[in-house]
């Protein structure tokens, strides 16, 4: 680790892809840079398999394999990796246009967070996935998509974690707050990711452009950082590169940030999914 870094270092989202990608290569650079600690999500089923998923054994396949390389990728860092699992909001087009009506793709879609919710439930995971389309889409499968996330909610609320959402750019989610809030989720415990600096309702992991980090400590509100990288041999980089995050957070230090620094690395990350980087941290 970087001396100046000097603390945890936390990217909230990141993509890691054992089958086609860098995998474990891509966490190792990531500590090379001055990471520590990594949130990694599952890729859907359609880029690990290659094939749409049909039923719970085929999300089962895609979290065995991002269990295994989180595993492996906490090996190579000094902090540790956690799972977050669950389904990307995309997969109700994906279905649809595989000739699924949204209604079955939405029962397919919460078969696939009620086994996510298992791997949480028995401990590799720490937290679930789920969203809505960030892009237009028809009424129907709008409303197959928030019955989804609010399914979600509900699982969410009774293993006792948080959720990750991958949804449309928007700065107020108050309404998905009060979903969550009705369901027994606090709406601290709801991330937006890839959030820009400002969201109103539930907590926003920032992605890591400077522009919004300056905005989000401005906000003075809760707040964590991302790449959303997505270990894709054909986009090397995107969304952003596996060292950003360190890269933002020595510029952070630079400028006098240092609060801001352990409000999203420290503070933030206990609060929103009770881990404890700095203990977890040699």
């Amino acid at each position: 680790m970087n001396a100046e870094i000097d603390g945890p270092v936390l990217d909230d989202h990141m993509h890691l892809d054992p089958v086609h990608g860098r995998g474990v290569d891509a966490a190792r650079e990531f500590a090379d840079s001055g990471g520590t600690h990594l949130l990694v999500v599952n890729k859907p089923s359609w880029h690990l398999l290659d094939s749409l998923p049909e039923g719970a054994e085929d999300f089962r396949k895609v979290f065995e394999l991002t269990v295994d390389v989180v595993e492996r990728a906490s090996d190579e860092l000094p902090g540790r990796a956690w799972p977050v699992l669950g389904v990307h909001p995309g997969l109700v087009s994906q279905l649809v246009d595989d000739g699924r009506d949204p209604e079955d793709a939405r029962d397919l879609m919460q078969t696939g967070l009620d086994t996510a919710a298992e791997y949480v439930a028995e401990g590799p995971a720490l937290a679930l996935k789920s969203g809505r389309p960030h892009y237009d889409v028809s009424d129907a499968v709008w409303d197959a998509s928030n019955d989804v996330m609010r399914h979600g909610f509900d699982l969410a609320a009774e293993t006792g974690c948080a959720i990750q959402l991958h949804a449309e750019s928007s700065e107020d989610f108050t309404e998905v707050a009060e979903w969550a809030e009705a369901r027994g989720l606090p709406p601290e415990r709801v991330v937006k990711h890839y959030a820009g600096g400002r969201l109103a309702g539930i907590t926003k992991s920032v992605i890591s452009h400077k522009d919004e980090l300056e905005l989000a400590i401005e906000e003075d509100e809760p707040f964590m950082m991302e790449t959303d990288f997505i270990d894709d041999p054909d986009r090397p980089g995107a969304v952003l590169g596996v060292g950003t995050v360190p890269s933002r957070v020595r510029w952070l230090r630079e400028e006098g940030y240092d609060e801001a620094i352990e409000r999203a690395h420290v503070d933030t990350p206990a609060a929103v999914y009770g881990i404890d980087t700095e203990a977890t941290l040699e």
